[in-house]
């Protein structure tokens, strides 16, 4: 259950319980700007109630953190701030983009994570913090920033391969050869639908951050949280911008297969021209009335004939020059 498990002191990892986090469900005393962080991945309700009581955190924030379906939100509780993240990654291979959820519970002298799925490895998130002293000094606000920093990142990440993806439709529409693009370019606005999910609800959250609109946030921590709400609204930027090239690609898509079919009909219209028109001049000369010119002149099959092949012959000429072959 709880993957990591250390004490902070002037921004120095102190680790815990002989370094077996899944020993540490006590919470540890904690000196003038020192703190806590207690890491889980994918707790049992059991487990998650034992934190809870142990950090004395608030029913419905639990409920949620329980839950691994939650939108981005941040919600404040007496002393405690409740954030939820959504976390995500690209599978090219599948054009798919899968996501997990990371909760934070940040107060005075403590931090609780609790992430559900695969998604980002706190571990590293943890090792990279622990080599900013300068950070850590601002306390359980620093985890925080860490980690949305780190979220929004891989949103960056994201949207790049998602750029390349759309690149590529782009390419594909509007190639000479025929293909049929409608299916990617809705499995890849479904997956942007999906990044919306988890990056338009995070972005009030973020400028509360940069603000420091929060109790807990001061004037020199919100500026770090300036940084993650640029970057996210630059990754918000970008999704949009996708969605529209996507839905212009379709309609695009539309019109070329509407332009096509249309080639098409004037091709097969000329081919039964060219086929029609011989037809008819057979039909007239198959009648066999008796007094019908040319029925019992001798060259009367070689001029049918050579009238089948130059009215043909001419309609293939005014067809190529018309560009309808």
């Amino acid at each position: 259950m709880i993957v990591d498990n250390a004490l902070y002191h002037d921004g120095v990892r102190v680790p815990l319980d002989d370094g077996d986090p899944s020993l540490g469900h006590a919470r540890v005393p904690c000196g003038t700007g020192d703190f806590q962080w207690v890491g889980i991945h994918d707790p049992s309700r059991e487990e998650l109630q034992q934190i809870a009581a142990t950090f004395d955190l608030h029913p419905l924030a639990v409920e949620d953190a329980g839950d691994s379906h939650q939108r981005p939100k941040v919600e404040r509780y007496g002393d405690t701030i409740f954030l939820v993240l959504k976390t995500l990654w690209y599978v090219d291979e599948h054009d798919a983009v899968e996501t997990g959820e990371i909760n934070l519970f940040i107060g005075r002298d403590f931090v609780v994570t609790v992430r559900h799925g695969q998604g980002i490895d706190l571990a590293t998130s943890r090792r990279d913090l622990e080599q900013r002293a300068q950070v850590l000094e601002h306390g359980p606000m620093a985890v925080m920033y860490a980690i949305c920093d780190r979220v929004v990142d891989e949103y960056e990440k994201v949207g790049a391969a998602l750029e390349i993806d759309v690149d590529e439709v782009e390419a594909s529409v509007f190639s000479p050869a025929r293909t049929d693009d409608s299916v990617r370019i809705y499995t890849l606005k479904r997956e942007i639908a999906e990044v919306r999910r988890a990056v338009m609800p995070l972005r009030d959250p973020m400028r509360r951050f940069a603000l420091a609109e929060l109790g807990g946030i001061d004037e020199k921590t919100a500026t770090y949280f300036r940084d993650v709400s640029d970057h996210l609204q630059r990754v918000s930027e970008v999704i949009d911008n996708l969605d529209g090239l996507l839905s212009t690609a379709f309609d695009a898509h539309l019109a070329r297969i509407s332009v096509q079919q249309n080639e098409d009909m004037r091709k097969i219209s000329a081919g039964a021209a060219l086929v029609v028109v011989p037809t008819l001049i057979a039909g007239v000369y198959g009648m066999n009335f008796d007094h019908m010119p040319e029925l019992h002149w001798d060259y009367g099959y070689a001029f049918a004939i050579a009238l089948m092949v130059g009215a043909s012959a001419f309609l293939l000429w005014f067809f190529k020059r018309s560009g309808w072959l």
